[in-house]
């Protein structure tokens, strides 16, 4: 069997996907993260278990063309208002977080008897956090676009650079060999200048060339899909090329398309690409995590994966709170960094190459980054049910009044009729209908784009989380007859969360006296909310059919509004 697929690297990857597949599954049936289940099949394809997976520069393009359309699709999502917005607390954090991390992971490295250079590697290795894996969570889970998700972006993005000048001035000093001292600084330099340069380049391309170039190409689906995926990987290359990573200039690529009218439509149509090649990435670093060098390092992994898992949250949670922050927000936005990245496997080989550090240093940051990395998927997997857990010890990382988080509205009136849960198009939708009727409504979103969307169309607004019994707390519910929860369940992702569940929960924690709709697509899911308390539930293609049957027979009127999607977007033209 490994002779046929050594031999022909069709076969390699078909019995890959097979693997993935079959793991997965037994990972969805044991309720386990599917990035687990994935980093489970890198190991068990990789040299120290079946050696399936040998065709090493093959599944890395793979990899590489999956992670320049992650964060290419991430981009899309970027609002240059928030990234002025949150720029001050992602410098902060990021660099705080790195600063914290080295110097206390040299500290403990160094009283756990490694020698003071090796112990310099390994500090700096655990200050990376991986963008990916973060994303590819937060995606899943459908908060790339709350808050916190915007700021954990936004820190990520100052670790990346961070890794640049770290990974620059290593090849500088050992790697290359030609640059010491004063050429390390001019390498850096000039990689600083090479990316202003290519911001200045996004910023020109959309201003003058994005939105008219997409509004041609948009006139074929096929042929606007192929650019997107195209743009992509060539600003992403052409990062890899100017020596600030592919991760970067895949991120910039997005952002040069995000203020076209075409991004969701874009991002629909890739999202399922980008699934299937990340597969690799997964595959690429479980295979590379050589179980064994791993010897004697146990003890001190153990104890520097602690570190890292409690630590990193720490630091992130207390300078959140000290810039005005609530304890929620600083929390989920902790989580993010409680692993660390595929770069720091990167960083310390490069180590190992130039002879500062020795293989089982390699084998204890590798080890540190197998259980980090897997504990850590599942702390952001259920970061809403760690909140609850720890809610009550955290009360000093919030200051008595936080101001630095957007409150989204135009301030709590005396009362509401109907307070709605996610202002999307079919949110909006009951809103418009409900305020023709004289309604007085309230809408809550975790998107400050969506709330600032709805709150230019009129609406009383509040920025929040409908799982966030706190926060729930704080609407005025006394004087509310319903709750509306538009938001379906996550049919795809890694999280088995219920945010409906959820609200129903708390509402009744609360004494919420009126009556509660949620939306949902499946009659299962309907009889399982109604049964959890829900009054009415919503099922918008079945409620659709219905309405659209009594006007065609003439026993309703038409609506005489419209509703404009939420971000500003058009579908493409069937």
């Amino acid at each position: 069997m490994t002779e046929a697929i050594e031999g022909y690297l069709f076969y390699e990857i078909a019995a890959l996907l097979v693997l993935a597949a079959g793991v997965g599954f037994l990972g969805l049936m044991l309720r386990q993260p599917l990035i687990v289940s994935f980093i489970a099949v890198g190991i068990l394809a990789g040299p120290s278990a079946l050696d399936l997976a040998r065709s090493d520069q093959q599944i890395d393009l793979l990899a590489e063309l999956g992670i320049a359309l992650l964060l290419f699709l991430v981009g899309l999502k970027l609002d240059f208002n928030l990234v002025r917005t949150l720029g001050p607390v992602a410098l902060v954090t990021g660099l705080g977080q790195v600063i914290f991390t080295t110097v206390f992971g040299f500290l403990i490295a160094i009283a756990l008897g490694i020698d003071a250079l090796t112990a310099i590697y390994v500090a700096i290795a655990l200050t990376f956090s991986s963008t990916i894996i973060i994303v590819k969570l937060l995606s899943d889970k459908r908060e790339i676009d709350a808050l916190h998700g915007r700021i954990a972006l936004g820190f990520l993005i100052v670790q990346d650079v961070v890794v640049v000048v770290a990974m620059i001035a290593l090849s500088a000093i050992g790697v290359g060999g030609a640059a010491t001292g004063d050429g390390a600084v001019a390498d850096v330099l000039a990689v600083l200048g090479y990316g202003l340069a290519m911001l200045v380049f996004v910023l020109l391309f959309i201003r003058y060339i994005a939105s008219p170039l997409v509004e041609q190409l948009a006139r074929s689906p096929e042929l606007l899909v192929s650019f997107a995926i195209g743009w992509a990987a060539l600003l992403a290359a052409v990062g890899h090329y100017l020596g600030f990573g592919k991760e970067l200039g895949g991120l910039l690529a997005g952002v040069s398309l995000a203020s076209t009218p075409f991004r969701e439509a874009i991002a629909a149509r890739l999202a399922s690409l980008r699934d299937f090649l990340l597969l690799f990435f997964f595959i690429a670093l479980g295979a590379s995590l050589d179980l064994s060098v791993l010897g004697a390092s146990v003890g001190p992994a153990i104890v520097l994966s602690l570190f890292v898992l409690i630590g990193n949250p720490l630091i992130v949670l207390t300078i959140m709170g000290v810039m005005g922050y609530r304890k929620r927000t600083g929390f989920l936005a902790g989580l993010t960094v409680a692993q660390i990245s595929e770069f720091s496997l990167i960083f310390m080989a490069m180590g190992v190459t130039i002879g500062h550090v020795s293989e089982s240093a390699l084998g204890l940051v590798t080890l540190v980054g197998l259980v980090t990395i897997a504990a850590s998927t599942y702390m952001i997997t259920f970061s809403h049910q760690l909140y609850r857990v720890f809610e009550p010890v955290l009360g000093p990382f919030e200051r008595r009044s936080p101001k630095a988080e957007p409150e989204g509205g135009t301030g709590i009136a005396q009362h509401y009729d109907t307070i709605i849960f996610g202002l999307g198009r079919y949110g909006l939708g009951i809103a418009s209908a409900l305020r023709d009727e004289g309604r007085h409504i309230l809408g809550v979103d975790f998107s400050p784009a969506a709330v600032r969307n709805a709150r230019q169309m009129g609406y009383e607004t509040q920025f929040g989380d409908a799982t966030d019994p706190e926060f729930l707390a704080h609407l005025p519910l006394k004087q509310a007859r319903w709750l509306v929860m538009t938001v379906p369940e996550h049919d795809t992702g890694v999280t088995h969360d219920d945010p409906r569940q959820a609200l129903l929960k708390a509402v009744d924690d609360l004494g919420f006296k009126g009556k509660v709709a949620v939306a949902a697509h499946q009659d299962p899911t309907a009889e399982r909310l109604a049964s959890s308390g829900a009054d009415l539930v919503l099922m918008p293609y079945r409620d659709a059919a219905f309405a659209a049957a009594a006007m065609i027979a003439g026993e309703a009127s038409e609506p005489r509004y419209t509703i404009e999607d939420p971000d500003g977007q058009r579908e493409l033209p069937a």
